[in-house]
């Protein structure tokens, strides 16, 4: 799958060779301050932890996997969007439920364009016909991804306690039906 350049941005999908560009995103500990707490990621959990797991859902025809994010003129990488199916690594994924997440440079928080780029990426795969919804996660308290969600056109489907092979955390699901 290919998507296309929106106003701003354009986009590819994210191989293991990236695993630098990954690297150096997770570097700011404002960036992982709601996944981790604020602590970077080693080269090490990028290579052993990271990739492996981009790998496992990476499906170039259907359009799962990161999504390398940048400017479509200078081509400045901002950051990466994820697709893949909802409880992926669960033992009942969801294929017709598509998880969205999204990680950007913080010089480039406040100027739309993790909304702008998970709308591209959202219509190009709502082009399926098995999909019937997507699906963001976040903490309650990360209000910039919730407007993005809002944003989008997802609205507040639960609260609980969301369990991952990288660790649990109490989160605020969101979700859009497409059909």
């Amino acid at each position: 799958m290919i998507i296309k350049n929106s106003a701003r941005l354009s986009f590819r999908l994210m191989e293991s060779q990236d695993a630098q560009l990954l690297w150096q995103l997770d570097q700011d500990p404002e960036v992982m301050h709601f996944l981790n707490g604020g602590q970077p990621t080693s080269m090490t959990s990028i290579n052993e932890v990271f990739i492996p797991r981009m790998n496992a859902y990476r499906d170039s025809e259907k359009g799962f996997g990161l999504w390398h994010v940048s400017d479509k003129n200078s081509r400045e990488y901002f950051g990466w969007i994820l697709a893949r199916p909802m409880d992926f690594f669960s033992d009942k994924p969801d294929l017709a439920d598509i998880e969205l997440g999204w990680r950007f440079f913080k010089k480039t928080w406040g100027k739309g364009y993790a909304t702008e780029a998970a709308i591209a990426i959202k219509n190009s795969l709502a082009t399926q016909a098995n999909i019937q919804s997507f699906s963001a996660l976040a903490l309650e308290d990360n209000i910039a991804s919730i407007a993005v969600m809002k944003k989008m056109g997802m609205r507040f489907k639960k609260k609980y306690d969301h369990h991952t092979p990288l660790g649990n955390f109490i989160a605020v699901h969101y979700q859009m039906a497409i059909k």
